[in-house]
């Protein structure tokens, strides 16, 4: 959806077709007319809206995977996640299924923290981060034929640490970290406000 204030800079799509189809995702070729009109294409990928989760044990700690990531050719640290199918109209149930077939872990309760679009100049990905609590191993992994995938439990603070250090560096995780850690942050500056505590 265009805003009209937006006129001025907005690309008329005179046709799209996909160019490119595979497991996941696929490319697609816009043909576009620029403000100036000029009369170009533009190629993008196009994938399903995906679920980030962000899953707590109840004793603070978070649940990761550590997956090979073959774009990169190393093990990625990193938090579960997994794209939407086309009849999914929960979030909180996209969030459960992946945490459980990533993790095993099953969870007391999700609720929505935000959503992003992580690389809108070359995707139409729209990622939704749920924040997963009272998390346990009560279920089992399954996975899909190419996923390599090890669950790793660690202490929030020593990722937070590790996401700062440059140590993690897989841009869901680092995004929900850093979002998660400024949010509970404000929320703790306001309590303390309406405390009449003006100190951090």
């Amino acid at each position: 959806m265009t805003d009209d204030r937006d006129a001025d800079l907005t690309w008329q799509t005179t046709n799209s077709e996909i160019d490119y189809t595979c497991p996941g995702f696929d490319v697609r070729r816009d043909e576009v007319v620029l403000p100036d009109g000029t009369e170009t294409d533009f190629h993008y990928v196009e994938e399903p809206p995906a679920v980030v989760v962000l899953p707590f044990t109840p004793d603070g700690d978070v649940v990761l995977i550590d997956e090979w990531r073959q774009a990169v050719d190393r093990v990625n640290h990193a938090l579960p996640a997994g794209s939407t199918e086309p009849d999914d109209e929960d979030l909180a149930a996209v969030a459960a299924r992946e945490l459980a077939e990533e993790t095993g872990y099953e969870a007391d309760s999700f609720s929505h923290l935000f959503t992003i679009e992580p690389s809108n100049g070359l995707l139409n990905s729209v990622h939704h981060y749920v924040l997963a609590r009272g998390c346990e191993p009560t279920a089992e992994q399954d996975l899909d034929f190419n996923e390599s995938i090890r669950v790793a439990v660690t202490d929030y603070d020593d990722l937070l640490q590790a996401v700062l250090d440059g140590e993690v560096r897989d841009g869901r995780t680092v995004v929900g970290v850093t979002r998660y850690e400024l949010a509970d942050r404000w929320q703790r500056l306001g309590a303390r406000t309406e405390a009449g505590d003006e100190g951090l």
